[in-house]
């Protein structure tokens, strides 16, 4: 099998994978609208939606790292979500309102998404009642997350959080560079050093 095969064939096993782990969509329908999906390479620092566009298109991350900000009145750049393989990525609000995004969504690595375009998303839904579902799915996902983040913010000190991403995320943390990580966990670089510091020991 040639390197180009195989990678594809592991594209596909991910995705397909990751659609059959809801339990919702036979293999013949998961096989129909993976064909719908564009692969797409994103070079470090390349947005996937900026704020000010409409996020027309949804992404599932093949590899690489992507993070999502938001510039604060003052001007501070503040990263409050990272998104790693396997997860889907878009700015959602915008998506849902076909209004500008107020987020910005940046690869920090290089990174392999496969894309979907929102009128055939829309498409599948007119033919496949099965499709809101899954969305509504995703959705209530994407709530759970926020919640998560929020109690995080409110009830666990910085290394708590630290130690939780570096818990489900080890393989992808030393891609993340110290600002970004900062910035996510409200400390200063210098803070962050300590506390990662103490956790290595």
């Amino acid at each position: 099998m040639s390197l180009l095969n195989f990678e594809k064939n592991q594209t596909s096993f991910m995705i397909q994978e990751f659609f059959q782990s809801f339990n919702i969509f036979t293999e013949n329908e998961i096989e129909d609208f993976l064909k719908l999906f564009e692969k797409k390479r994103l070079n470090k620092h390349d947005f996937f939606v900026q704020e000010g566009e409409k996020c027309k298109e949804i992404a599932f991350i093949e590899s690489g790292v992507f993070r999502s900000y938001y510039i604060s009145d003052e001007g501070k750049d503040i990263t409050y979500c990272f998104r790693f393989p396997n997860d889907l990525i878009a700015s959602y609000s915008s998506f849902i309102s076909e209004k500008p995004s107020l987020e910005n969504m940046q690869a920090i690595s290089q990174t392999d998404i496969l894309v979907i375009k929102k009128e055939k998303i829309e498409e599948l839904v007119n033919k496949n009642p099965t499709w809101i579902k899954f969305l509504k799915i995703i959705a209530e996902q994407e709530y759970i997350e926020l919640e998560k983040r929020f109690f995080q913010l409110q009830r666990d000190s910085a290394a708590q959080r630290y130690a939780s991403l570096l818990e489900n995320h080890p393989n992808y943390i030393q891609d993340i560079p110290l600002q970004y990580l900062a910035s996510y966990l409200g400390i200063t670089q210098r803070h962050l050093s300590r506390i990662r510091r103490d956790i290595s020991f």
